[in-house]
């Protein structure tokens, strides 16, 4: 099978950062099953372990949103058969998605959405279950108590990227009030589109841009972007036992103590976090997903890709993690598989 991926850790713009290779098609066994990847998608996550990988002679294959069909399961698998066409974002451990056939386990796996081709699918998976969990297992929010949500807020840093695009679309489901930030005028645009109730300006004082729309407090904070950057000014917005969630390391250590006096809480958010623990409720990536699914279907979620750079390649891949790096990047880049 073909495989895209690096030998060692290199800026963006380095010549041939990424390689294409053939390789022996790897085996399902016990609850893995075998995908042939029909399309893909970038995150962040990509660029930040092509910048960690070590410099141990290793080929890695990086991708960790996919979509494609069973072509063969291992002797445990109970929820896939060969020929079942199925998304996930699988497991940061293990080879990625940026080749033609992948080994993923079941249980993080669903039947993806009959309205989306395969390309279009992939856009969803890691930033859907990312902001699902996010919003719905760390922030304690109740999805379908709508009408005891149409009083609280929630504020969304980071709104026009892959996740925020998602957790937009999650919390006006779930009846909240949407205040996201947004700077550029096609970024506005985007979550406004996506549902955003109201948009402030990341690049100002976030308290400064609440009072000018008069919103003293939030009642949740979901932080997709600097957390060293905003955890002071989180602290102060937050409303009394009010809940915060964020996605990106902190750099620096930051004085908790803030947060005593209004008993609110922080958490972090990794949605790999089942699959490398090997967590007992692992399944749930699997309802979760599949849950998604049906409401991709049904009109409720909309697609939040944004770019099609075609057919996964070495140099696809890499003007994809330039534009990622810039963070001008828009909802999500996809791509077909790899051409045969």
């Amino acid at each position: 099978m073909k495989a895209i991926g690096i030998y060692k850790s290199a800026p963006v713009e380095t010549d041939g950062l990424f390689t294409q290779i053939e390789t022996d098609a790897p085996i399902a066994e016990g609850h893995d099953i075998l995908v042939r990847v029909k399309g893909v998608a970038v995150n962040p996550v990509d660029f930040k372990v092509r910048k960690g990988k070590q410099d141990d002679g290793a080929f890695k294959v990086l991708g960790w949103d996919a979509a494609g069909v069973v072509e063969a399961v291992g002797e445990d698998v109970t929820l896939f058969r060969p020929g079942d066409e199925v998304w996930y974002a699988g497991d940061v451990t293990r080879s990625g998605s940026n080749a033609q056939l992948q080994l993923v386990d079941e249980r993080i796996v669903a039947p993806k959405p009959k309205s989306l081709d395969f390309a279009a699918a992939a856009a969803l998976p890691l930033t859907t279950i990312t902001a699902w969990e996010a919003m719905f297992d760390r922030l304690l929010i109740d999805r379908k108590a709508v009408d005891a949500n149409a009083n609280k807020t929630i504020l969304i840093i980071g709104g026009a990227g892959g996740v925020g695009s998602i957790a937009i679309q999650l919390a006006q489901l779930a009846g909240l009030k949407v205040i996201t930030t947004a700077s550029r005028p096609e970024t506005v645009a985007w979550v406004k589109k996506l549902g955003a109730n109201q948009v402030i300006n990341h690049r100002n004082p976030l308290d400064e841009e609440l009072a000018a729309i008069d919103v003293a407090n939030v009642d949740y904070i979901f932080c997709t972007s600097e957390t060293d950057q905003y955890f002071d000014v989180m602290a102060t917005v937050i409303a009394p036992q009010g809940r915060i969630v964020t996605i990106t390391e902190a750099q620096e250590n930051h004085n908790v103590d803030l947060l005593k006096a209004k008993s609110a809480s922080f958490s972090y958010e990794f949605m790999f976090t089942r699959s490398m623990f090997q967590t007992a409720d692992m399944i749930e990536q699997h309802k979760l997903l599949a849950t998604v699914a049906q409401l991709v279907d049904e009109g409720t979620i909309t697609n939040t890709a944004n770019e099609s750079f075609g057919p996964l390649s070495p140099e696809s891949l890499q003007k994809a993690h330039a534009l990622l790096e810039s963070g001008k990047a828009i909802g999500k880049i996809i791509f077909d598989g790899i051409a045969d």
